[in-house]
């Protein structure tokens, strides 16, 4: 049954693999704003405008749905939601937290999650996956381009798991191998890496 589920979470994320990589063929290059505004360009740190790239491609994709081969896709979501957007088939519905990669950029950890906060929503849900997917992105000056080559597709449940003690949160790369393991393997690992799920048992 453990091989099954874990075979499942695969078949969801190459299924929305399929999507995005379709969706990366449609996404537009833009102007953040005009060179009146920041004559001397963008400084290229993804921070600068995550949020409204991501903006770009979850909104894309609602407006897209029908040739990505969706019935639907949500995007209004709490800020303290873990998911970016649902993408909605007539089957079932894919939770998907989308992540920006400054293709300029060094090969870095990033900060994934917080512990705390992923546990709390895969103990209270035992039905949530999530599945993060992460596009690449070219900097130059005011202008925002998607490199149609990158994107790294990754589930919570199969990362390496490294806290970062300052803030309790997973890190990893983008691009990692993935660890095959059950879903109860994972909730035990995130609560004896955590410092904020061990203080909060005891208290």
């Amino acid at each position: 049954m453990s091989k099954d589920l874990i075979a499942k979470t695969f078949d969801d994320m190459k299924f929305v693999e399929g999507v995005f990589n379709k969706l990366l063929k449609i996404l537009p290059s833009f102007n953040i704003t005009d060179e009146k505004v920041l004559p001397y360009g963008l400084k290229a740190h993804t921070r600068s405008v995550s949020w409204l790239v991501e903006q770009v491609i979850t909104q894309q994709a609602k407006f897209h749905a029908k040739e990505l081969g969706l019935k639907d896709v949500n995007f209004e979501w709490p800020d303290t939601c873990l998911h970016d957007c649902e993408l909605v088939t007539a089957k079932k519905s894919y939770f998907v937290n989308v992540k920006i990669h400054n293709m300029a950029g060094k090969h870095n950890k990033n900060d994934i999650a917080a512990v705390e906060k992923l546990h709390m929503q895969y103990m209270s849900n035992p039905e949530y996956d999530l599945i993060y997917a992460c596009f690449g992105v070219h900097f130059k000056n005011i202008h925002i381009s998607f490199e149609p080559e990158y994107l790294k597709l990754f589930s919570p449940q199969f990362l390496p798991i490294y806290v970062n003690p300052r803030n309790d949160k997973i890190q990893a790369f983008y691009d990692h191998e993935p660890v095959h393991r059950t879903r109860e393997e994972f909730l035990v690992l995130l609560r004896s890496n955590s410092k904020s799920i061990v203080l909060k048992s005891k208290g």
